[in-house]
Formats: C-alpha cells, sequence, structure tokens
C-alpha cells in the first residue's frame, strides 16, 4: 500500500536569509561551519561537504571545470524526499551550482523549521 504523500513548498524561500538571523551570519561568515552543521543535523557525516571544498581543486586538474557540488546537491536532494518538499532534480542541480551557500542556508533553515514541527504520518491498516 502506498500512502499519498502532499508535498510542500519550503519553508523559506532560497534568497530567504534575514528571515533567520543565525543562520545568515553564521552562513555567509562561515560557511564550511554551516555546511558541516547541517549534514550533521541531517543524520549524515559532519564531514561530508568537505567534499565539496576539495573536489573544485581535483576535478580542474583533471581539465574538468565546471561539475555539481556532491555534498550540497545529494543533502538537498534527500531533504526534499524525506520532508517531501516541492522540487526536481534538475532545480537542485541549478541551485547547489549557482546558490550554494544560499542552498546550504535554506537547507539549515528547514531543518530547524522540521525540528520545531515534525511531520506527522497516520498509517490505516488496508482493507481486506
Amino acid at each position: 500500500m502506498t500512502a499519498k504523500v502532499t508535498l510542500t513548498e519550503w519553508n523559506t524561500g532560497l534568497f530567504g536569509c534575514c528571515e533567520d538571523k543565525c543562520s545568515c551570519c553564521y552562513g555567509f561568515f562561515c560557511c564550511p561551519c554551516l555546511a558541516c552543521s547541517v549534514a550533521g543535523k541531517f543524520g549524515q557525516n559532519r564531514c561530508l561537504p568537505l567534499c565539496d571544498i576539495l573536489s573544485p581543486a581535483a576535478l580542474t586538474a583533471c581539465g574538468i571545470p565546471l561539475f555539481a557540488p556532491p555534498a550540497a546537491l545529494s543533502l538537498r536532494v534527500g531533504i526534499r524526499n524525506r520532508y517531501g518538499v516541492k522540487g526536481s532534480i534538475c532545480k537542485d542541480i541549478m541551485t547547489s551550482c549557482f546558490c550554494m551557500w544560499c542552498s546550504w542556508c535554506q537547507m539549515h533553515r528547514e531543518l530547524k523549521f522540521r525540528k520545531k514541527h515534525p511531520t506527522v504520518v497516520n498509517m490505516q491498516p488496508a482493507a481486506l
């Protein structure tokens, strides 16, 4: 039996940094710290975002100038899927590539909101 999931919007917009002054300042003055914090709050290894910091140098050395940051993209997709947030992989790639630090701030605000307002799922037994 599959349950219908109602998709919602992100709690705040991509550029809604001023809605949460703490993550705005924290995110823009210590971006790696915010990224590691988001990964930890989502249940992943806190060192995961270091892939995004180290990958550009490694890929540029191989002659690949543009790429989607793996940690930012995977966490964004994971948060969207876990909480039923509207979006697509294409939007996630564009956001992660061109607005990476705003994306980390948005994910931080979303996890903070979800902690205060947990999602409740009611399961009904299948009728025979």
